[in-house]
This record gives C-alpha cells, sequence and structure tokens, in this order.
C-alpha cells in the first residue's frame, strides 16, 4: 500500500506569500536564461524540453554551452528526429547520463509524426519524460497548473516548513498546495531560482529570501538541518585497463554498451577483477585486439555514477581500423586517457 503522506497545515496569508516570491521573482530571477524566452505560457515547447531534460543531470552555468551546442546542431524537432544516433550523441558530449540524448531523439520521432503534447498527460507519454519534466514543460510552454517537484522545490519546501525527511508525496503536496494556478510557469519558476541561487544547500543567504519571515527553518535558527541529506549508495570501486592504438587524430575506438555510455564510443578496455594485476588485463584486452603492448601512459580517475574509475593506460600498436577522434562522441573519461597522450606525442616522455 502507498505511504500515507502526512498532512500539514496549510501557511496562513498565501496570497501574501505567492506574492512576495512572486515579486522576488520579477526582480531577481534568472530571466535571461535562453529557454526562458518569451511569456510564460507561450514559449517555444522544443527549447523548453531540450532545457529541462538537460538541466536534470547538469548545472545551469555548464548548461548553457551545451544547450547552445545542441541547439545550433539541432534547430528544430525535425532536425532532431531525422539526425543519426551518432550525431545526438557528439552534440550531447560532455553532458554524461546519455540515455537522456537517446531518448531526446527517439521522442523527437514520436512528436514529428504526432505534433507536440499539449498537456501533461501527452508529455508524460514521450520516451525519457517523468513526472517532473512533463510538469515543467506543460506549466512553461503550455501554462497548465502544474507544480514542479525537484531538488531545489524540495530543499525549500522542507526548509519553509522545517520537514527533516520529506518524501516525494509530502514535497509533491506541497508544491500542489503553494501552486499559483493563474502563473503556473512563473511560480514553478520562481520555487527553483530560490533554491537555485539563495536557498542553497550549504550556505542559504536567508538575508536575501522572500520567504524568511514565513520559513520554519529559519525561525529554528538552524536552515541547513533540513533537509536531511540523503543517504547516498555506496560508491563501487572499478579498476581496467585500456590501450590507445593510434594518435590523438586517429585511435582505435569500440562502441560502448549499456544504459550508462551506451551508443558512445571509447578506448578498447578491460575491467579487471578483484586483485588482478594491470597486466593480466592488458594482456587479455591486447590479445583481443590482436595487438602489441606498449608503454604505460598513466592512470585516469573518474567518479561516474555511484562508480569510481581507476583506469590504467596504455599504449599499443594494432592494425585494427581507426577512427578519427575529432568525429566520435567520447565520455569524459575516455578524453581524460586520450590526453595522457599528448605529452608522449610531444616528445617530453622517451619509451620505457
Amino acid at each position: 500500500m502507498p505511504t500515507a503522506v502526512r498532512p500539514t497545515p496549510p501557511l496562513p496569508g498565501l496570497t501574501v506569500r505567492r506574492a512576495a516570491l512572486l515579486g522576488w521573482f520579477a526582480r531577481a530571477g534568472r530571466a535571461t536564461l535562453p529557454w526562458r524566452l518569451g511569456e510564460a505560457g507561450a514559449r517555444d515547447p522544443y527549447r523548453v524540453w531540450v532545457a529541462e531534460i538537460l538541466l536534470q543531470q547538469t548545472q545551469v552555468v555548464r548548461g548553457l554551452e551545451y544547450y547552445g551546442r545542441f541547439l545550433n546542431a539541432f534547430p528544430t524537432v525535425e532536425a532532431l528526429a531525422a539526425a543519426p544516433e551518432a550525431d545526438v550523441l557528439k552534440a550531447w558530449e560532455g553532458c554524461g547520463y546519455y540515455a537522456r540524448a537517446r531518448n531526446l531523439r527517439r521522442a523527437a520521432g514520436v512528436i514529428v509524426q504526432e505534433g507536440f503534447p499539449q498537456d501533461y498527460a501527452g508529455w508524460l507519454a514521450l520516451p525519457g519524460v517523468g513526472p517532473y519534466t512533463a510538469a515543467a514543460v506543460s506549466s512553461l510552454a503550455y501554462g497548465e497548473a502544474r507544480a514542479v517537484n525537484d531538488g531545489n522545490v524540495r530543499r525549500v519546501l522542507a526548509r519553509l516548513y522545517a520537514e527533516a525527511v520529506p518524501t516525494d508525496a509530502w514535497v509533491q503536496a506541497r508544491a500542489d498546495e503553494l501552486l499559483d494556478s493563474a502563473r503556473p510557469g512563473d511560480w514553478n519558476e520562481a520555487v527553483m531560482d530560490l533554491g537555485a541561487t539563495v536557498c542553497t544547500p550549504k550556505a542559504p543567504r536567508c538575508s536575501e529570501c522572500p520567504w524568511r519571515d514565513f520559513c520554519a527553518a529559519f525561525a529554528s535558527g538552524t536552515p541547513t538541518a533540513f533537509p536531511v541529506p540523503k543517504v547516498r549508495a555506496a560508491v563501487r570501486e572499478v579498476r581496467a585497463v585500456a590501450v590507445i592504438a593510434g594518435d590523438l587524430r586517429e585511435a582505435v575506438l569500440e562502441r560502448r554498451e549499456g544504459a550508462l555510455l551506451g551508443g558512445l564510443s571509447g578506448l578498447p578496455t578491460e575491467e579487471l577483477a578483484a586483485a588482478e594485476a594491470p597486466a593480466a588485463g592488458l594482456a587479455r584486452l591486447c590479445a583481443r585486439l590482436g595487438a602489441v603492448p606498449g608503454a604505460h601512459l598513466g592512470t585516469v580517475v573518474h567518479a561516474m555514477t555511484h562508480r569510481r574509475v581507476i583506469l590504467e593506460v596504455y599504449a599499443a600498436q594494432s592494425d585494427a581500423a581507426r577512427t578519427p577522434v575529432a568525429r566520435a562522441a567520447l565520455s569524459r573519461l575516455d578524453h581524460k586517457a586520450l590526453a595522457l597522450l599528448a605529452p608522449w606525442q610531444a616528445g617530453l616522455f622517451g619509451p620505457e
């Protein structure tokens, strides 16, 4: 049975609180963000949708660069739907969580055939679109009265009510209660902007907050105590070896599989068993490739979604076909590994 949501008394003076937040948003909101151009409720749904998918796992400062690059490559939903998957992944390079890009392309194909969804339910039916994205696009682009629920909203509302452990259901219920149905797009952006710029996780600027006088966490004297940090999944250490057969312009690459990096290209890589020496994995990898191992170029350490990858990178000689590196969609891990080759090619190190 679903967990019951503990009722929370409504805040008195809701009209005053709405006016305070929307007034602050008019003065201090991030109105210049490119996906916010146009009046809320009458925006380009394509631009809003791409932005909301991209920003799920990417901070706005970095997201601006990625967003501009992606829109330059695919300025319309038709262009995205018609593009090869490899081109879409290349335009998404660096954003991480590449399933988002694959789902964007799949959903674009549906939209080209059926048209843009006109409401929350229609957006929720698209590949890769969950409740948050459906609420965001339907409220921002169509003016539908749907409250969003993301990390910023969770933190703001947990502090407003001094709720230490807010469940998703609790946050959604409070967001629905507070939503200004006359201006749902502005309201959602105002709450998210408040969390992103003022009600931040570690150093909230309470003196600048339009809800300071209404905030139970501020009144407690310890606003950062709310909400209690979520328990994070344990980080698994993954050890592997990779080879660079080629140079910084062309190298032997393989297609990645799996949900995390599936569809990307990458350096040939072999995961090591527990306590296995890198030399054993290197021998196994080179045997598979028909390659001759060379110098150890260095070690790359990279964090990837509950995993910490320690990658030993070696040069190798191989007759396998090489791929132009600049045209391939590569993960940050592979870019880090390739960067180890630069000083060797520049002659800064001799052979081992």
